[in-house]
């Protein structure tokens, strides 16, 4: 063995604190996705205060360092850029041809520090991101490289002059790894022209090794040998930033050419073997904060691949209405949570009843005789708790029921009124139809989206309501209501119970309930959605105006309805009178039978049904011989 070979120390080491791997993680599933192309990274290397157990500089990776501004002014530290290579799967990152993969990254270092021998300093990492367990398989290399038939050997080591003046210029010049002295001593920056001419090499030293200069001045003198490689001589001074800096006069032999080199520069791991490094963040992180990113993990991987064009932060910033917490609200209520919807409000004013936990998804027999919405509510927090979820407990005022307590079911107006107020979207889910009349006509007051569901034996109506526009009406998707020439009236009072309940087949409110999550998605994603022609496509598909389907026969039906102008929930009339009047119109309608027929014009229309009917009437037929029979 050669002792007087020149030895090395550990180039760098990495620190990589907790906030990288979660940046890491939203730069993941919001900019590489499914890519596994280089992301730069930087840090800066400060060896100004290395503790003596140290064996030299340290890589220090944060949240920071994928941000490069955030390393401009960085005094005397040196500042370094790297790659980040992020695989999307853990087989990737177990088989990627590791040396393989570090001689393409010399090949890239050794063209551009040829050029700039102070790129010759560069690090890469690879990684794979487990973003469902949070944890993170990385292995970090610095790139060192010296020609294989160039020997590098000590001849003696000398006394260093001038440390404190080179330590100088090294602070002024933060972005230089090496410099020269010529024969008077001057220093002067690294150049090929400069070499010719110089005395000395010196080199930005990151070990801590007691005369043991790092594997990087293998990198340097490379440069230098193949800028210079008649000089075969060299004084070498390893400046470090304490009083440890050390002078080698150097042999440089080379048996031929430098076309082959020995690459080396992945980082052992802790117990000193060439392993990758895992982090288990589980423990550490919190729970919330795993959850958050979770669920919109669950919705990206959507994005990735599947519908790239699909904007998620829409539907996720989107406030919800749901009038109705029993069986379509519940499923409703959970659909919307999983396509990432985070403020939702239940209204209702009934309590669990025993038969309705093995429908009602959010309610279980311990809640029985608990308030609807508020359990609902309570329940979607328990799933994902960063829900902003809310339940209110209202009794709807209803037309065809008269009032009977005008201060409580004014109250009742305006807490319903100010709940539609600051929601973007309504879904209209209660048990009869005159319970959705008055939200169906403040809606319409306030320009809000509506998505009606309904229910049958084994049927359903999913559909969106037309939204007014009392500057353009002529062309407008009709309303739950436009199909009718009756006001709805009380259809509760004298009932049985299998008519005051939803006798529906178990499955038909989990179809209805779907399709109308899924028709409000489509609808948000396009760039208005007011009016949207029934049938208009985009990435996801049809967005259909109604939605008949019907168990028995396993159809589905889309139709269309324009709206009718004498309907009693969204005609300009009704509109118009509504905004003007408030209560007084909600109370008018509640307490006389025939104001919103005469207001609509419905009674005008039953009145021209009438004679007809009595124009038909008195047209007999009694002589046939005015008649061409055919027999």
């Amino acid at each position: 063995m050669d002792l007087n070979r020149l030895k090395y120390a550990t180039p760098l080491q990495s620190f990589v604190d907790t906030t990288f791997f979660q940046e890491l993680s939203r730069i993941k599933l919001d900019i590489l996705k499914l890519s596994s192309e280089g992301q730069k990274i930087y840090t800066s290397v400060n060896l100004e205060n290395l503790s003596k157990s140290s064996v030299g500089g340290s890589i220090f990776l944060n949240s920071q360092s994928f941000d490069q501004e955030c390393w401009h002014g960085v005094e005397k530290d040196v500042v370094i850029s790297g790659t980040l290579y992020n695989f999307n799967t853990i087989e990737e990152f177990k088989s990627l041809d590791k040396q393989k993969f570090l001689e393409d990254r010399f090949k890239d270092v050794w063209e551009r520090s040829k050029h700039d021998i102070n790129q010759a300093v560069s690090f890469d990492m690879i990684s794979f991101a487990d973003l469902k367990r949070y944890k993170f398989y990385y292995w970090l290399c610095v790139t060192c490289f010296i020609p294989q038939l160039l020997s590098v050997n000590i001849i003696k080591k000398v006394p260093i002059d001038g440390v404190e003046e080179i330590q100088k210029w090294f602070n002024m010049h933060s972005k230089e790894w090496v410099c020269l002295l010529d024969k008077k001593g001057h220093i002067l920056k690294y150049s090929v022209d400069a070499v010719e001419n110089s005395r000395a090499l010196c080199i930005r030293d990151t070990s801590n090794v007691p005369e043991t200069p790092s594997t990087l001045t293998k990198n340097f003198l490379s440069i230098f040998n193949y800028h210079y490689p008649a000089k075969n001589q060299i004084m070498v001074n390893f400046i470090r930033t304490n009083d440890s800096s050390f002078a080698y006069d150097l042999k440089l032999s080379s048996e031929g050419t430098i076309d082959r080199f020995k690459v080396s520069g992945w980082e052992r791991n802790a117990q000193g073997k060439l392993l990758p490094r895992v982090t288990d963040l589980s423990a550490l992180i919190d729970p919330l904060k795993i959850a958050d990113q979770s669920v919109d993990l669950n919705l990206k991987l959507m994005k990735w691949r599947v519908a790239p064009e699909i904007n998620l932060k829409v539907i996720k910033e989107i406030k919800v209405l749901i009038l109705g917490a029993g069986t379509l609200g519940c499923y409703v209520s959970r659909t919307l949570m999983a396509w990432g919807v985070r403020t939702v409000t239940l209204v209702d004013n009934s309590t669990v009843s025993f038969s309705n936990p093995v429908r009602q998804s959010l309610f279980g027999f311990d809640d029985v005789g608990k308030p609807k919405a508020e359990t609902a509510a309570n329940a979607l927090k328990k799933v994902f708790p960063l829900m902003d979820a809310t339940g209110v407990e209202l009794s709807i005022p209803m037309i065809g029921h008269p009032i009977t307590n005008e201060e409580k079911e004014k109250k009742e107006f305006e807490k319903l009124y100010e709940l539609i107020k600051c929601h973007d979207v309504i879904f209209l889910l209660m048990d009869s139809r005159e319970t959705r009349w008055l939200p169906a006509v403040l809606a319409n007051v306030m320009g809000k989206v509506v998505i009606n569901a309904a229910l049958g034996f084994d049927s359903y109506l999913v559909m969106r309501h037309g939204i007014y526009d009392a500057n353009d009406d002529s062309e407008r998707l009709g309303c739950y209501f436009c199909n009718d020439v009756v006001v709805p009236m009380d259809s509760l009072t004298d009932k049985t119970l299998d008519q005051m309940c939803t006798v529906t087949r178990p499955g038909v409110a989990l179809l209805a309930a779907a399709q109308a999550v899924e028709l409000l998605v489509s609808l948000l994603q396009q760039k208005a959605v007011h009016n949207v022609p029934a049938g208009e496509k985009n990435f996801l598909g049809c967005i259909p105006h109604q939605i008949r389907g019907f168990l028995n026969e396993f159809t589905t039906l889309k139709l269309e309805t324009p709206a009718y102008k004498h309907c009693s929930a969204c005609s300009s009339a009704i509109v118009q009178e509504c905004e003007e009047l408030g209560w007084e119109f909600v109370k008018n309608s509640l307490n006389n039978p025939d104001y919103i027929e005469e207001l609509s014009g419905l009674r005008d229309v039953k009145r021209e049904v009438e004679n007809l009917t009595e124009d038909i009437t008195e047209w007999n037929i009694d002589e046939e011989e005015e008649f061409d029979i055919i027999r």
